[in-house]
């Protein structure tokens, strides 16, 4: 079953979105036309997942280190709820 969050990609600026996770892939989509399309809907395979390092500034971002030495950072609006949900599925 597929979980949703509220968040905002941090990449030339806070692009609002919707983050889903589910047992292969963390998926982040945005509406906006102005972005560039590779993150208009992005893909994080969870098997690619290295670490994902967390900083609190007004809101919590998740840093996630890719295995190929990308890096995405993003805002989630429910750390606690997305934090359980992703233990659960990276087993």
């Amino acid at each position: 079953m597929r979980k949703a969050f509220m968040c905002s990609l941090c990449k030339d600026g806070i692009l609002g979105g919707g983050l889903y996770l589910d047992d292969q892939s963390i998926i982040y989509r945005t509406q906006k036309l102005t972005v560039n399309e590779k993150y208009r809907n992005l893909v994080l395979p969870l098997d690619e997942i290295r670490k994902i390092e967390w900083k609190w500034t007004v809101f919590p971002v998740a840093a996630f280190h890719m295995k190929n030495g990308e890096k995405y950072k993003i805002i989630i609006f429910n750390k606690w709820r997305f934090d359980k949900c992703f233990r659960k599925y990276s087993r």
